[in-house]
């Protein structure tokens, strides 16, 4: 099953037990059977039916609005529910030392990754900075000192990609929206479709993407998402931002400038996009299972560990970068 990625603007209808979509004229039918998820880009209507049927198909369709900013999904009701699990998921939540346990198990799979990433373009300076910061974690005693710690990891661990990417690629601070340049443009696109990709695994698991342990619970967003979005943001997005930039795949062409804003422009979506469903579908023999996994499948693996953690079956490791 693949994730379905639609960027032109369009109707989703349904007839009888068929999913066409409809733009400009066109009517294509699409194999609902393969979709793991939707990701829209344009301007998107769906009809009742539509939704329905992609209810029944568990479908989630992500929604983002015209700068590729993550605006909202749809849910499909949850099939995979355990009162038991939800109930420890509250329990490490209210638990200070068991939230406080697990927010630091994300930031440092989080800031070990960012460390492999480093040594790979053979930043020594940045892999002892980090390293150094890393060490910190464990002297961090509340919530606000694990995020200040990873807010530190990620300005010395930014610092590097204008070491990593070209002059004209060159990276000042971190801006998020509106983003200020092109790498903040890519950065920022890139986390949010993570976000929504992170999303859709914790849907085929019986966690509560409600409950988080480093994000704060928010009424308007899953935040165990944007948790566990933290430890992958280096394998799946820093490293398709170095290739598709060092390989020139990606150009300052393929960006756009608005007021006080960069973004990229719709061919330089379609690059991004597809180049990041590669790297979805791309394998790696897993050293635990002696198989090959997808890095897709790594992150559902992640959200499995965490439930292990939960109900006390195996404490959580993050997942850290070997190859």
């Amino acid at each position: 099953m693949k994730n379905l990625y639609i960027t032109s603007d369009g109707v989703l209808e349904r007839k009888e037990n068929t999913l066409y979509f409809v733009s400009r004229g066109n009517k294509k039918p699409l194999p609902i059977s393969k979709i793991q998820s939707i990701y829209a880009y344009g301007s998107l209507t769906i009809t009742s039916q539509a939704l329905h049927l992609l209810a029944l198909n568990k479908i989630p369709v992500h929604f983002f609005n015209r700068y590729g900013f993550y605006e909202g999904s749809f849910y499909p009701r949850e099939r995979l529910l355990s009162g038991d699990l939800l109930v420890k998921q509250v329990e490490h939540y209210l638990d200070g030392e068991k939230r406080l346990a697990l927010a630091k198990a994300f930031v440092r799979g989080a800031i070990r990754n960012m460390v492999r990433n480093v040594s790979k373009y053979k930043l020594e300076d940045k892999k002892i900075e980090l390293g150094g910061i890393l060490h910190e974690l464990n002297d961090a005693t509340k919530i606000t000192e694990v995020m200040n710690v990873e807010a530190r990891a990620k300005i010395e661990y930014y610092d590097g990609f204008n070491y990593i990417l070209p002059e004209e690629f060159r990276f000042e601070r971190r801006s998020r929206q509106p983003p200020e340049n092109a790498v903040n443009a890519l950065i920022s696109f890139g986390n949010s479709l993570l976000y929504a990709t992170v999303l859709s695994e914790i849907y085929n698991t019986q966690l509560n993407p409600t409950i988080s342990y480093l994000h704060e619970p928010s009424e308007r967003r899953f935040s165990l998402a944007l948790d566990v979005s933290e430890v992958f943001k280096p394998l799946l997005v820093d490293r398709l931002i170095f290739y598709l930039v060092n390989k020139q795949m990606l150009r300052l062409e393929h960006f756009r400038d608005e007021l006080n804003k960069c973004l990229l422009n719709a061919d330089g979506r379609k690059i991004f996009l597809r180049n990041y469903q590669e790297r979805l579908e791309k394998t790696i023999k897993h050293r635990t299972l002696r198989r090959n996994v997808s890095y897709q499948r790594l992150i559902r693996l992640e959200c499995y560990k965490l439930v292990k953690h939960l109900i006390g079956v195996q404490e959580y490791e993050p997942f850290v970068i070997w190859w």
